[in-house]
């Protein structure tokens, strides 16, 4: 089918709530990324119950996270909420003695209107630890946006460099000395590296993607300055005004924000690096502003996608529904359509068509490049119609939360978990196959049962259990 050029993004929003996990489960990830940290969820049981199950028991090694349960006494204002919170911190700081202790603030602390950026100040002068507030509360914010506010929060206390030395600037950057580690004098003085200002990235990594991606920007002449974070909240990079910065995640509007208008920054605006068509549009974004002229990216791109064809080649032609969970979803949808795959709708739980402005042109061109239809932006959509859509259309595949995922397999729809997204390794051009690896699993699993021969008892079970929704 023709597309029309003169066609545009169509944009939606319905009255559905956040159908997400719930954004205190950052945590999950923040802590283990930043190493000399502790988070502090300051929320009700139901909140330590949720923790408990979303990231699991930890057998070997105590977590850096804590819960500080609210009772119906602290609800009330009937105690001090400052003599409480000040007793845990000692004992976090007597027990673990961490660099920075992050408060996690939950709904509830939101609906009684806690004022934990009040308190944070005062306790902080008084136990001489710096103390973080971030508000992670399902009412407000999705899935990943929990990260959104950490970050934002963090970036309010990176170092100003105006005091520093040249040689002391250089020993903040954690970077830097990985990428030289084992490496003679002589060498690293041979790297050539393009005068360029100094280029903050920010969006929490595993070390491996941190420095994949800081290679790919290397091979260009592309100096990064630091992350955000760090792998220690001691090595915050140093953040000033001028200085350019980049995003990795389509979810951290509130942190570009907070880097362009709190800390002076300028944002470069760029598709995400993921999928090897994203990254390589990521790259040159980035080096375009520099005035840098990329280097063999084509043939880089194209060596990625020739390895990926035995995946490829198991999803061209099929159809995606996404039912909107982690805001990755724009991304991984340009990218599965560069697959050759038909996308139906992109549900997502909150949409910054300034933040995402690259991201959605990116899409649109690869639309057209593709010969496929654009297809519908839904944001906060309503599950119950949702339903009612993919019935209609009945796609190949639906990528959903887990609440939805179980209701749509009985009803005959093959499904993968969006949150198996989050917590995998997606971004540059070598984690392009891993989300392959993701998005074929169920196909794949389908087509074993139809080699065994059990194929007619699958589609008996679904008729079974299928229902008018």
């Amino acid at each position: 089918m023709a597309v029309n050029e003169t066609q545009t993004l169509n944009f939606d929003c319905e009255t559905g709530n956040y159908h997400t996990f719930c954004p205190i489960s950052c945590v999950a990830w923040l802590y283990q990324k930043i190493e000399d940290s502790f988070f502090l969820v300051i929320g009700t049981k139901t909140c330590g119950y949720f923790l408990q199950n979303a990231m699991g028991v930890m057998i070997f090694a105590e977590p850096r996270y804590a819960m500080a349960e609210l009772e119906e006494s602290d609800i009330s204002a009937q105690l001090n909420d400052y003599e409480e919170l000040k007793r845990l911190c000692l004992q976090i700081k007597r027990d673990r003695n961490p660099s920075v202790i992050v408060w996690i603030g939950t709904c509830t602390t939101e609906i009684i209107k806690m004022d934990l950026e009040g308190l944070a100040p005062k306790l902080e002068e008084e136990l001489g630890i710096p103390i973080v507030v971030a508000r992670a509360n399902g009412l407000d914010y999705a899935f990943t946006q929990g990260e959104d506010t950490v970050l934002a929060s963090m970036a309010l206390r990176c170092p100003q460099g105006s005091d520093m030395k040249q040689t002391e600037k250089y020993e903040h950057n954690p970077i830097q000395k990985l990428l030289n580690f084992g490496k003679q004098k002589e060498e690293v003085a041979e790297i050539e590296y393009i005068d360029h200002p100094p280029l903050i990235l920010f969006g929490s990594l595993p070390d491996p993607v941190v420095t994949q991606l800081t290679l790919e920007l290397k091979k260009q002449g592309v100096r990064v300055s630091g992350w955000l974070p760090a792998k220690r909240f001691t090595e915050l990079p140093i953040v000033e005004e001028g200085y350019y910065v980049a995003g990795v995640n389509p979810f951290l509007s509130r942190t570009a924000t907070t880097l362009m208008r709190r800390r002076k920054c300028k944002l470069i605006s760029a598709p995400f690096p993921i999928g090897p068509d994203g990254t390589r549009a990521w790259v040159e974004k980035i080096c375009s502003v520099f005035g840098i002229v990329p280097q063999k990216m084509d043939d880089r791109e194209t060596q990625v996608w020739e390895s990926l064809e035995d995946y490829v080649q198991l999803i061209r032609g099929k159809s995606v529904f996404f039912m909107g969970d982690n805001l990755l979803e724009v991304s991984l949808a340009r990218f599965l359509i560069h697959c050759g795959m038909t996308v139906h709708e992109i549900g997502i739980p909150y949409m910054d068509k300034r933040y995402q402005g690259a991201e959605l042109a990116f899409l649109e061109r690869t639309c057209k490049e593709m010969d496929v239809p654009l297809p519908r932006i839904v944001e906060k959509p309503d599950n119950y119609n949702q339903l009612q859509r993919i019935k209609e259309l009945n796609p190949d595949l639906v990528i959903t939360g887990m609440a939805h995922a179980n209701p749509l397999e009985a009803r005959g729809i093959t499904t993968k978990w969006s949150v198996e997204f989050t917590f995998s390794q997606i971004h540059g051009f070598t984690n392009a196959r891993d989300i392959l690896e993701l998005v074929t699993r169920p196909l794949r699993r389908n087509n074993s049962l139809k080699s065994l021969g059990w194929e007619h008892l699958v589609k008996e079970e679904s008729e079974k259990s299928k229902v008018n929704v």
